[in-house]
């Protein structure tokens, strides 16, 4: 029995032999299975070193110095800083300059305040990003500024302000209306808002808006100072309060002890309060005339253009002179002299 396994055995062994020598040649591969489950991941590699701190840019305005929140207490205690102005910026008329948001919208669609269709619905103060271009290069270069491109000024044709790093003031801070012309002898329309509204301060340092006979031209602080506003108002130690201090003055006046330079600012005051108490005995000027209100609204063009005056120096200006000393005493003394007619 045992013998007839072991021929059973050779005989098929012998058949299988047989057949793998008459196979063909291997057919093509077939289509690639599914990809079998992730194996287990690795184990970590070591920490690389920490960069340090004097690689990294954003730690140029980003540390542990004064350099922002110092910009940022001084800021808080200026005029952009405080105060209400900002609600006006719901307004499409006030959006571009009232409102820091609105600011920085006109500026990105290349519009001017009187074009500004919208108002702006979340207003904010006249903050940092009002000024600055944010995060842009991730160094102390952030500070630049969101323009400095020309202004070519919306009440005076053909008159274009170009201060350097002060055009970024020059946006706002120019006249907005100009003298209106007279309809029989009389000029109407006059408001508690009436003037060149607020703000004049670069139509005032090129020496322009102002209302009757003047032969107006830019001022020293204009042409001579680098970046006109900006190199006054902030200064060699960028103070974010904006109020000019006499040790920046004394770069030009080293004489100076005061603002009053040159008796400037004397001769000023006293040709204003000649002007304010002819305007005040017109009845045309409040009695308390510091509030600079009107109390008509219409006037014989004679005394419309020293009310107007009145209003561009004392009211709107503020600097008793300072940014334009020439320009600033004739708008007063065209006042005075309309007011004798």
């Amino acid at each position: 029995m045992q013998r007839r396994y072991i021929i059973t055995a050779l005989v098929l062994v012998g058949a299988a032999l047989a057949l793998t020598a008459c196979a063909g040649q291997a057919g093509p591969a077939g289509p690639a299975g599914p990809q079998g489950a992730a194996g287990p991941a690795g184990p970590a590699g070591p920490a690389g070193a920490a960069p340090a701190a004097s690689d990294l840019s954003c730690t140029q305005c980003h540390n542990d110095t004064t350099v922002i929140d110092g910009k940022h207490t001084a800021w808080a205690e200026s005029v952009h800083g405080t105060g209400e102005a900002y609600v006006r910026g719901t307004s499409a008329d006030c959006a571009g300059c009232h409102s820091g948001g609105g600011f920085s919208a006109m500026v990105a669609a290349g519009l001017t305040p009187d074009t500004v269709e919208n108002g702006d619905p979340n207003p904010t103060r006249q903050d940092c990003r009002t000024c600055h271009e944010i995060h842009t290069t991730y160094t102390d270069a952030d500070w630049a500024l969101e323009t400095t491109d020309p202004v070519a000024f919306v009440a005076v044709d053909g008159v274009t302000f170009d201060g350097g790093e002060g055009n970024l003031c020059a946006n706002c801070h120019q006249a907005r209306r100009s003298f209106p012309d007279a309809v029989d002898g009389m000029i109407t329309g006059i408001s508690s808002h009436w003037g060149p509204h607020h703000g004049p301060q670069a139509s005032m340092l090129m020496g322009v808006a102002g209302a009757g006979v003047t032969d107006g031209k830019p001022s020293a602080h204009y042409s001579a100072v680098e970046n006109t506003c900006v190199g006054c108002h902030l200064g060699s130690d960028a103070s974010h309060t904006f109020e000019p201090v006499v040790a920046t003055c004394q770069e030009c006046h080293p004489d100076a002890t005061n603002f009053d330079i040159g008796g400037t600012q004397t001769e000023v005051q006293a040709m204003a309060d000649e002007l304010g108490k002819k305007l005040v005995a017109a009845g045309v000027l409040s009695e308390n005339s510091v509030d600079g209100h009107p109390t008509v609204t219409e006037a014989p063009e004679n005394l419309a253009i020293g009310l107007y005056n009145w209003i561009y120096v004392m009211h709107e200006d503020k600097s008793m002179g300072v940014h334009n000393p020439s320009y600033t005493k004739a708008l007063l003394q065209a006042g005075l002299d309309a007011l004798s007619q």
